[in-house]
């Protein structure tokens, strides 16, 4: 299963990503991952989410392999359609969403990440977004969040990536731990969270995205559309089949 979600008796939910060998969401994934998010939402027993993943690094961003082998553009839209949903489930989920982080964390991965509200990661995470490679635009919105604008567009027009522990210094990741550790120190946070009234923790949850100063889900979007710009001009599918090796731009699948 892609995704699971498990209510602890202290009210901490721990959503889990599972989606070997990269953790590279298929579009059904990522409409998982927003649902898992919009159920703990709705769930009045929730205190606090943990957004967390098994396998090898938390999040490879979109299984591009299957937008390739897909005909036409429906594995874009679908794409396109379940990351936006999954980030704004996660920015919009009524309890405090903690997002502990172990190696990779690229692509739609920041976009997770970057909406959640505490970032805790272990000491072999990575933070980046190379969508420039693969001829699309997006996650810029959530990599603002968790780095300076310069860097921010450093690392968006180099695709390069950026360890967790200079995170730190920003102030958007809470600590970095030894990847064992990492589970533990997120739940640590959460627990904190979990111990107060949930009443308020909701209210205050609502009152801190109301005062944020970038509508995340416009800005997002925005990015979006060139996106689809670019695949109107055939460059995104020449860019993901030399990194998927397939040969849809050619036309043949």
């Amino acid at each position: 299963m892609t995704v699971t979600s498990e209510l602890r008796p202290d009210g901490i939910r721990v959503v889990t990503m599972n989606a070997p060998p990269v953790n590279a969401l298929t579009v059904q994934g990522w409409f998982d991952v927003a649902a898992a998010l919009d159920e703990a939402s709705a769930d009045l027993a929730t205190k606090v989410v943990v957004l967390r993943a098994e396998g090898k690094g938390f999040n490879a961003g979109v299984d591009i392999k299957e937008m390739q082998n897909t005909s036409g553009f429906d594995a874009l839209l679908g794409a396109n359609k379940g990351c936006f949903a999954a980030f704004k489930a996660v920015y919009e989920c009524s309890v405090p969403v903690v997002a502990a982080v172990n190696g990779f964390c690229v692509g739609g991965g920041v976009g997770l990440v970057g909406n959640a509200d505490i970032v805790v990661a272990s000491d072999d995470a990575f933070f980046g977004v190379p969508e420039v490679n693969q001829g699309a635009l997006g996650a810029a919105t959530h990599m603002a969040r968790l780095v300076p604008q310069h860097m921010m567009r450093t690392l968006y027009f180099t695709a390069r990536t950026i360890p967790a522990r200079e995170l730190v210094q920003f102030g958007s990741v809470l600590e970095v731990v030894p990847r064992e550790q990492l589970d533990e120190a997120a739940l640590k946070v959460a627990g904190e969270i979990a111990a107060k009234n949930t009443k308020v923790i909701r209210a205050a949850k609502e009152a801190l995205n109301g005062i944020d100063p970038v509508d995340v889900n416009k800005s997002y979007r925005w990015e979006q559309g060139f996106t689809f710009e670019l695949n109107l001009m055939g460059v995104s599918d020449e860019l993901r089949d030399d990194f998927a090796g397939t040969t849809k731009a050619g036309g043949a699948q």
